[in-house]
């Protein structure tokens, strides 16, 4: 297909949490910042968060375009239809993601996306025998469609999917891709924090798999030496410090055999490869 967005609603302040959810702490980082990268990681054309009107967000990835909403307090469409509105001449479709929704990971975003095509407009994944509107690709040609509902006060996504062609992903559909089945056997990429508990728990879990290798110089002042590791890191951070190392100006990574960066908030999940290697002089 061609270019797809990436478009994720920030949300305002939680009345369960007590706070925003895009500031919420992950490892060092935040959720915002964690699931804008990982949806950036999965998409090929701009990635846009929706904020709040005078929303204050934590940092995010380099690239990352931020567009306030018109309105609080008025439901996803809303988010969707100004999300929508800043890609709409860019993208033919765009994943729409929730803030919270750590769990996430790049390949179910590329499955949902490989779902779609000239047929339909919305690819909607049923999970656990739940609806995810917020898990989901839409055309970017719904923009009108959506603001006319806005108007008409009918504020919830089945209102768009009744007038819509709608590629429906139940788990079985889901789980028939082999590499999300291995990397995301419980299909927590839709798992979402709506209360403390469920923010605790998460935050409690081990973190993602990742193998990390060191090379050059590194391979001989850290524990292991030249052999894979496999350590437990959701962010880059994480992973240095597991593999014995400090991730500071003479320390650079390479993500997956292509992303080269030493920002420890970049995320990582189940399956990921890092190379640390020594950085040279002018890195």
């Amino acid at each position: 297909m061609e270019h797809a967005a990436g478009i994720v609603l920030a949300g305002g302040r939680s009345s369960r949490m007590g706070t925003s959810k895009a500031s919420l702490e992950w490892h060092g980082s935040t959720l915002l910042r964690r699931v804008a990268g990982l949806v950036q990681r999965a998409v090929d054309g701009p990635v846009v968060v929706v904020s709040a009107p005078g929303q204050e967000l934590p940092a995010l990835p380099g690239g990352v375009e931020v567009i306030e909403d018109a309105r609080e307090g008025r439901g996803p469409l809303q988010g969707l239809a100004a999300g929508l509105a800043a890609v709409g001449d860019r993208a033919v479709a765009a994943y729409v993601s929730s803030t919270d929704v750590p769990l996430l990971h790049p390949h179910f975003i590329r499955h949902v996306l490989a779902a779609f095509d000239d047929d339909v407009d919305v690819v909607l994944p049923i999970a656990g025998g739940f609806r995810h509107p917020l898990a989901a690709v839409y055309r970017v040609t719904l923009a009108d469609a959506v603001e006319r509902l806005i108007a008409e006060d009918r504020m919830k996504p089945a209102f768009l999917f009744d007038e819509c062609r709608v590629r429906r992903l139940d788990d079985g559909a889901l789980l028939a891709d082999p590499a999300l089945a291995a990397l995301d056997p419980g299909l927590d990429s839709v798992l979402n924090l709506n209360e403390p508990a469920d923010y605790e728990a998460a935050r409690a879990r081990p973190g993602p798999a990742v193998t990390v290798r060191r090379f050059g110089a590194l391979s001989r002042i850290a524990p292991g030496g030249a052999q894979p590791t496999i350590v437990e890191a959701a962010t880059l951070g994480e992973a240095a410090a597991g593999a014995g190392l400090a991730l500071d100006e003479h320390v650079v990574a390479a993500l997956n055999g292509d992303q080269i960066t030493r920002d420890p908030e970049v995320p990582l999940v189940a399956g990921d490869s890092v190379a640390f290697l020594a950085a040279d002089a002018g890195g």
